[in-house]
C-alpha cells in the first residue's frame, strides 16, 4: 500500500519542532546568530550583546554615535533581519 501524503522530511521535521514549542527559540537563534551577518563586520565590531525578549532585539553598542544612527534606520533593520530568518521573528528593536 501507498500514501497519498508524501511529505518531505523538513516538513516533518518543522511539525516535530512545532508540536514540541522549539520552532520559535530556533527561529530567535538563528536571528541573533544573523545580526552580523546582517549589519557588517564593522557594527558587529561595536556590538556588546545581542538578545530577544518579547519579539524586541536589544542590543547593546559601544558607540554612542552609531547607535544613534541606527535607531534612526530600525525599520529597515528589523525587515533584514526578519529576511534573513525567513520568517517574522521580531517586530521592533532597542538600542542601548
Amino acid at each position: 500500500m501507498f500514501r497519498k501524503e508524501v511529505k518531505s522530511i523538513g516538513e516533518l521535521i518543522l511539525k516535530n519542532l512545532r508540536a514540541q514549542g522549539l520552532e520559535t527559540p530556533l527561529q530567535q537563534k538563528r536571528l541573533v546568530e544573523a545580526w552580523p551577518e546582517v549589519m557588517g563586520e564593522m557594527i558587529a565590531g561595536y556590538t556588546q550583546a545581542v538578545y530577544i525578549r518579547n519579539q524586541t532585539l536589544h542590543v547593546k553598542l559601544s558607540n554612542p554615535a552609531l547607535r544613534a544612527d541606527l535607531s534612526m534606520m530600525r525599520t529597515e533593520i528589523v525587515k533584514k533581519l526578519n529576511t534573513a530568518v525567513g520568517s517574522q521573528v521580531i517586530v521592533e528593536i532597542r538600542f542601548s
